[in-house]
């Protein structure tokens, strides 16, 4: 079968898909206190949404990551990766999950169980108080035992930590040198303008630009050419041996050599992380639902894959894009 390649040379070889849009935190620059999350009934089943897995499987994609809002909150999704696992080693090479870590020590070992060898973990702050603040939930017990929990069961754990000025910025360096401690990958990620938030993100932006700048001072930090699928560019901080990753949204995009496509939950394909081109594939899923019809519905989608987001500092008082970061999780 033909891979999926977009009108700029770039092969789709990575499908993020978000399973539900709730989460069980509030994250001030993801979402509104009071948001307004998708009646059930227009989510996909689980049995399409691993329909629609397979369809992408089937065209070249290798890495399949599942987020959320919060995966581990969906119902039937543990059934999920049970089912999608049958493609490892017949043309998918990882299944990962992103998670808040609020319910990893439930779900930790039935996750590595059903085929997933790496989980990123979001860890904004490891002082409860502001933790609490940024998350709007009194929860980092729980994370820390998920956690725990995910290095018992064998998972590889990567941290993700939103850069904000305001509320979390000082704690960067300690966040990275707990993490390297404890022998786990660290990315740090700048805010995206993405959805109406309760928050001024021109004040909580942070460049990880300047940040670098700032840890040269006192780490030596040498580039590497590592690569994950995702948008990091990494580095390693000698005096700790880890890896540290940045993800620039903003000060320095990533969209050159994108291989990303993001399905929802609800079955709309969005090409660009910035921009709200999308595709509507459940309505071919609950049409004719037939491989021929899947595949064609896919090419006409990717030849519409913009070149990349337009970001910019100046607009970030005013979203990108009107969906939340919780749609299509990031």
């Amino acid at each position: 079968m033909n891979p999926l390649i977009d009108p700029f040379g770039r092969a789709i070889t990575y499908l993020r898909v978000s399973v539900t849009d709730r989460c069980d935190l509030r994250c001030i620059y993801c979402m509104s206190e009071r948001m307004r999350f998708l009646p059930r009934n227009e989510l996909l089943s689980i049995e399409e949404l691993d329909q629609l897995c397979a369809a992408f499987v089937r065209r070249g994609v290798r890495r399949l990551r599942f987020t959320g809002g919060e995966p581990l909150v969906r119902r039937g999704f543990l059934d999920l990766l049970n089912s999608v696992k049958r493609h490892l080693g017949s043309g998918l090479d990882e299944i990962t999950v992103t998670t808040n870590g609020v319910q990893l020590a439930e779900f930790a070992d039935p996750i590595f169980a059903a085929g997933v060898r790496r989980v990123n973990v979001s860890v904004d702050s490891r002082d409860r108080d502001t933790f609490k603040h940024i998350t709007r939930r009194d929860r980092l017990p729980e994370v820390l035992a998920g956690i725990d929990a995910a290095e018992r069961a064998g998972l590889k754990v990567k941290i993700n930590t939103v850069a904000l000025k305001r509320d979390n910025a000082h704690e960067i360096p300690d966040l990275i040198m707990w993490a390297h401690g404890r022998g786990f990958d660290i990315t740090l990620i700048e805010t995206m303008p993405l959805g109406e938030i309760d928050e001024d993100r021109t004040d909580q932006f942070l460049s990880l630009a300047s940040v670098r700048q700032d840890m040269a001072s006192y780490w030596r930090l040498t580039d590497l050419p590592d690569r994950t699928g995702g948008p990091a560019r990494y580095v390693r901080v000698e005096e700790t041996g880890g890896r540290l990753g940045f993800i620039t949204p903003l000060s320095h995009n990533f969209c050159e050599a994108c291989s990303r496509v993001r399905l929802t939950c609800t079955g709309r394909l969005y090409l660009c992380l910035g921009h709200e081109t999308s595709v509507d594939l459940r309505q071919t899923l609950r049409g004719d639902g037939a491989v021929g019809a899947l595949d064609a519905a896919l090419d006409a989608a990717i030849a519409f894959r913009p070149k990349g987001h337009d970001f910019q500092v100046d607009r970030l008082r005013t979203p990108a894009t009107v969906r939340h970061m919780s749609v299509t999780g990031g």
